[in-house]
């Protein structure tokens, strides 16, 4: 009743053909007794013609009309290359507003400038935008096929509770009180961590959901407040291997389907935690850049140089011919910005190295050093100096300065790679305990005999994490599926067999009663968007996104509640 085709579907072999659209006023223009009307759904754009002015009577920008008319070929020169439909137009016979738009828009849908507090209150109408628009239908289409992908693969979608008891998974929970129990709660799941393990229990083989994860963490531009969503696969009987061919078929799949940007071929490089850490001072490289950090602590070991004595030092080689004077002034305020005490460098120039540590090496030393690094004529070599604990994360950080300030950084391409073989435990900087670095119920690289006989920090878990250009995409575990080294896992952590069977009751329970091996994995969803939509922010690929300070401007959440609501919550406020 309100169409007969859409938009974007009518072509040179409709022209005088009768037609009925039905869409929002993108534009109106009136040029002296004819009047364009371009009118949009969420395929594209017609442009009508309207010679009988009075049809317009109401008539606004993003109002919701319905026309029929005549197909016919546009004047030469109102001919649109730029769009599908460019080649005809549609002569309007009968119009009819649909719904009425209020003629005081807060701002043009196309409009980028606008402030993003803005067009947050009226998501409704920025969603209209086509950018936005294309990214909301561009993430449909990447979840349509990570479905298929994982139904071919055998793997069935199981949805998991939302409401759910508190688990540390590293991030505050969402907390939902209980009318019915009085000073209990619920919590929405950080990850549906526990169930699935508990599908594997259940004989269920192989599982997956598009998983609603709930974090009480503050924002960042690759992080959105509150909520986001992952590919959530888990397989029983499965080792590492296993785990990361399934995630290199489905995201390489992904990927190619929806860039032209180049992308990794499976395998995926790998690196484990601590090359990752030496070679790029990150556990998130981003390989676009091609400089690579390396270890200069037993060179400088062997030189008279007081500064770099008895601390870790890297180095980190890079061609800058033809940088002025300000480039390493610029680096050198960078490096103190980030907490360093300065940045030295080295230029081999013509054969002679120029720099202030160059007074520092002998003939032999600086023959030593050039064979080390690799460093040819005009490179210059950085060195970053501190103790073990931030050695690597500062010498990552000037890694990266370089490859933007430089402009090396491949932004056609799509670099992923595997960092594997993480820490199970860490100390607690504030504290001094003996945390868990990721995931708690990860099996430990030499089970239940790591755990009884070697330092804490010194034990590996099958822990594995999936990383794009620098973004961390996924992260995912073999799982610790054994009472036995569940319970002395979690006492090094300072939790009881007592805690321990209180907090994960179920899985513990359950493991007593023939658990498989078993191992899993969680892409991000918004990020894999936020990637290939090119999007400079996650919230840019979520409908309805909150802002950075963890509000909904559209509907004013967080908000207050009635007395009677907080009555019957059993909650009472304190000021």
């Amino acid at each position: 009743m309100y169409r007969t085709c859409y938009c974007n579907d009518i072509r040179e072999e409709n022209i005088g053909q009768e037609v009925q659209l039905a869409g929002w006023v993108d534009t109106i223009r009136d040029h002296g007794g004819v009047i364009f009307v371009d009118i949009r759904d969420y395929t594209g754009v017609t442009q009508t013609v309207v010679h009988d002015e009075s049809m317009l009577e109401g008539v606004s920008r993003e109002a919701v009309i319905t026309v029929t008319g005549k197909v016919a070929k546009r004047d030469e020169e109102t001919i649109n290359k730029k769009i599908a439909t460019g080649l005809v137009e549609l002569v309007v016979e009968k119009l009819e507003v649909l719904g009425k738009c209020n003629s005081m828009l807060p701002f043009d849908v196309n409009d980028k400038k606008v402030k993003e507090d803005i067009r947050l209150k009226y998501r409704f109408l920025d969603l209209r935008s086509k950018k936005l628009h294309n990214n909301i239908v561009l993430r449909s289409n990447i979840i349509s096929r990570m479905r298929r992908n994982m139904e071919e693969r055998g793997f069935l979608e199981i949805q998991t509770p939302i409401l759910t008891a508190s688990s540390p998974e590293g991030a505050r929970d969402f907390l939902v009180p209980s009318r019915k129990y009085s000073g209990r709660f619920y919590a929405l799941p950080q990850a549906p961590q526990q169930f699935k393990q508990l599908l594997m229990v259940s004989s269920f083989d192989k599982y997956f959901q598009i998983a609603p994860c709930f974090r009480d963490e503050d924002a960042r531009q690759d992080r959105s407040p509150g909520e986001f969503y992952q590919l959530d696969f888990e397989m029983a009987f499965a080792t590492q291997e296993d785990v990361l061919k399934i995630c290199e078929e489905v995201i390489s799949d992904v990927f190619k389907a929806f860039t032209d940007k180049k992308v990794s071929e499976a395998p995926f490089k790998r690196f484990t935690y601590a090359e990752a850490m030496m070679k790029y001072g990150s556990d998130k490289p981003d390989l676009r850049n091609p400089l690579e950090i390396c270890d200069l602590t037993d060179f400088f070991s062997r030189v008279d140089f007081p500064l770099f004595k008895g601390k870790p030092v890297r180095g980190i080689v890079a061609n800058c011919q033809g940088m002025s004077k300000r480039f390493f002034e610029r680096s050198l305020k960078f490096a103190t910005s980030i907490g360093m005490k300065g940045l030295g460098y080295l230029t081999l120039n013509e054969g002679n190295f120029k720099g202030p540590i160059d007074k520092f090496l002998s003939p032999e030393q600086k023959t030593e050093v050039i064979d080390l690094t690799g460093m040819k004529e005009g490179d210059t070599l950085f060195f970053i100096c501190d103790n073990k604990t931030v050695v690597n994360r500062l010498a990552g950080q000037i890694r990266n300065w370089l490859g933007e300030n430089l402009e090396i950084i491949d932004n056609t391409s799509f670099e992923f790679c595997f960092v594997v073989d993480f820490p199970m435990y860490e100390i607690d900087e504030s504290s001094g305990d003996v945390v868990f670095t990721h995931n708690p119920f990860s099996m430990p690289q030499g089970g239940l005999k790591a755990l009884e006989e070697k330092d804490p920090t010194e034990i590996l878990a099958y822990q594995y994490d999936l990383v794009c250009n620098g973004i961390e995409l996924a992260s995912g575990a073999v799982r610790n599926h054994s009472p036995e080294v569940m319970r002395k896992a979690f006492s090094i952590a300072g939790y009881s067999e007592e805690e321990v069977e209180k907090r994960f009751g179920a899985l513990y329970n359950a493991f007593q009663y023939g658990a498989p091996p078993h191992a899993g994995m969680a892409p991000g969803i918004d990020r894999i968007v936020m990637l290939l939509a090119d999007a400079e922010s996650i919230r840019e690929v979520i409908a309805f996104p909150l802002n950075g300070n963890a509000q909904d401007l559209m509907l004013g959440a967080p908000s207050e509640v009635t007395e009677q609501q907080l009555l019957e919550a059993n909650i009472s406020i304190r000021e």
